[in-house]
């Protein structure tokens, strides 16, 4: 074995690099992050030559031109002062090896000046050796990556093509516009605008500029604080008629930190169980606030993966924060209502939902190295937890406030019934076209899901049913969750049973079908046995496609649908209206609107 020696500073900061700069995008990363940090109100960035050039504009605060020098050596850094600073980070970035590894496999150019200097200052950085000059420039920081990877030719072997690496960059900006509406964002190709914000401080309407007006039609608020536990969420969430075949489009977000983090992604997951499809995804953007102590930045170079102090209550603060945000709740400040007493309900248009109640940790999170694992019976109990009195003088200084929407008018504009299906709404804006089956069955499952005594209907003659050894074992260990939604079930052997009772909604549907459809639903998932008795009692109970209806009954089930919480989708995730705007039925006849 060859002897111990001190490597060069270059072969050091190169190794370094590894971690830190994997290809263009990571370059422009940490780049950006520090213009954010800097305070800047307008970033530009400019890639060329195959993404192996890079230019950085900022109007930020600039950097001292005594530290300049300091600034593109290996954990050198203004983020973080002393060992404690490690614990409270804000700044996206702070472990100081960004600049040092950049410079080891680019060449790079720095013009840079702050406020209390009439002439900025001009470093040239090549092989890790820094060389710095005197300049005149504006107020803010620019940074000019040339030949990226040019003495790494392995790393610029594996790169993939122009467009991929790209591709990876826009990404990249796009994550970081969306929580900054308050800077202005523009990034080109080739001289050619890709991607450009205002800056106005709206978030709404950066996501518009980034996306397209269809995603922003589509979005509900979400915004909720637990002053308690020093924890803030908002942002939007699309409705569950609006979906995406990924999670390509989950923008989370930690203290404004783009992360990749499994409790923030099933809280969603949850959150949406019983209102999309299987395979389909919400639009999701959301920033949660928490104080620095109680979140690991710290985990990864790149930051993206974070541990937190209380996973269980991170998660049941994300996962009941949407389903406020979807139910159409809006906070609202405590002094501006008077006259609360300790009930959770104000008024009949008022409801306080506390959803801050701890969930015993054991239900909730299964870790493994790689996944967390969040089950239905965790759900169960979480769902019972909301809403929940809470005395007087434990109410925090913010509540949710349940946002009543415009009350339909007495009587629906109904034109008919389309293949006895669907009913066809005439609308102010267009024409509503809604499944009459999926309508009411989402009217049945909310109804069933917030009564405690289900009314059943005793059965004087049941078919005797048999099922497999193991269906039997299933519905034994589960017999109290078919008796909570009206089912009496008795085996006569140890493999056959009858139904003494059912749900007086579907007393005239075959049992046989009934347990059939919820044991074949089940697919192994024990847990969820009960969400799939709900689904399947609400199913059986709805009006069938196909029925022919008369105008008082389509009235009937309209009017009922109009007062679902979750109007968009069926427990099964599929779509439940369509409105065809009147405009583009004129167009389509090439009539003026």
């Amino acid at each position: 074995m060859a002897r111990i020696k001190q490597l060069s500073k270059n072969l050091i900061n190169q190794i370094a690099a590894g971690e830190v700069i994997e290809r263009p995008a990571s370059v422009v990363k940490e780049l950006v992050e520090n213009s954010v940090d800097a305070g800047a109100k307008k970033i530009s960035i400019e890639i060329t030559n195959d993404c192996r050039n890079i230019r950085i504009a900022d109007n930020g605060c600039g950097i001292h031109p005594d530290d300049i020098l300091l600034a593109f050596t290996k954990h050198a850094t203004s983020k973080i002062q002393k060992d404690e600073d490690l614990f409270t980070v804000m700044t996206m970035g702070f472990r100081g090896e960004a600049l040092a590894s950049i410079i080891s496999v680019s060449k790079l150019t720095c013009t840079t000046r702050t406020a209390d200097f009439e002439t900025g200052t001009k470093v040239q950085c090549e092989n890790s050796e820094v060389r710095q000059v005197e300049t005149g420039c504006a107020i803010g920081t620019i940074m000019e990556i040339k030949d990226l990877f040019y003495n790494v030719p392995a790393r610029l072997k594996f790169l993939k093509s122009a467009s991929t690496e790209f591709s990876y960059i826009q990404e990249l900006v796009q994550n970081i516009a969306i929580i900054n509406p308050q800077i202005a964002f523009e990034l080109k190709r080739d001289g050619k605008s890709i991607l450009k914000t205002n800056g106005l401080g709206d978030l709404k309407r950066t996501i518009k500029e980034v996306f397209n007006g269809e995603v922003v039609e589509n979005l509900k608020e979400v915004l909720k604080t637990d002053q308690l536990a020093g924890m803030k969420i908002s942002g939007f969430v699309s409705t569950p008629d609006f979906t995406r075949s990924s999670k390509k489009n989950y923008y989370m977000y930690i203290n404004k930190r783009t992360v990749k983090c499994p409790v923030f992604q099933k809280s969603i997951d949850t959150a949406y169980k019983t209102l999309i499809a299987n395979g389909k995804y919400p639009f999701v953007v959301l920033n949660l606030e928490i104080p620095p102590e109680d979140v690991d930045v710290n985990v990864h170079p790149t930051k993206k993966e974070v541990r937190y102090k209380n996973t269980n209550m991170v998660f049941n603060f994300i996962y009941t924060s949407i389903q406020a945000g979807l139910a159409n709740y809006v906070e609202k400040p405590l002094e501006q209502k008077e006259n609360l007493d300790n009930s959770p309900y104000t008024n009949d248009n008022e409801k306080v939902i506390n959803i801050n109640q701890p969930i015993k940790n054991e239900f909730l999170v299964n870790k493994t190295e790689d996944s967390i694992y969040v089950s239905d019976r965790a759900m169960e109990k979480l769902s019972q937890s909301i809403p929940q009195p809470k005395p007087q003088n434990e109410i925090t200084q913010t509540r949710l406030i349940e946002h009543i929407e415009k009350p339909a008018e007495p009587e629906e504009n109904i034109i008919g019934q389309y293949k006895n299906t669907y009913i066809l709404i005439e609308k102010d804006d267009g024409l509503e076209i809604v499944d009459q089956h999926i309508a009411e069955e989402r009217y049945i499952y909310e109804k069933l899901k917030s009564e405690k005594n289900i009314i059943s209907q005793l059965l004087f003659i049941s078919d005797v049913l048999t099922v497999s050894s193991e269906e039997a074992e299933i519905i034994k260990e589960n017999i109290t969750k078919f008796e909570k939604f009206g089912y009496e079930i008795e085996f006569i052997k140890e493999n056959e049973l009858i139904f003494r009772k059912v749900p007086q909604l579907i007393a005239k549907v075959n049992p046989q079908e009934i347990l059939s459809d919820i044991l074949e639903n089940i697919e192994g998932d024990i847990d969820g046995l009960e969400e799939k008795i709900l689904i399947t009692t609400s199913c059986k109970a709805a009006i069938k496609a196909g029925q022919k209806l008369s105008t008082w009954q389509m009235q009937e089930i309209i009017k009922k649908w109009r007062t679902t919480k979750m109007p968009y989708t069926c427990p099964h995730g599929r779509p439940i209206s369509k409105v065809i705007p009147h405009k583009q039925i004129a167009s389509f006849f090439q009539r003026q609107t």
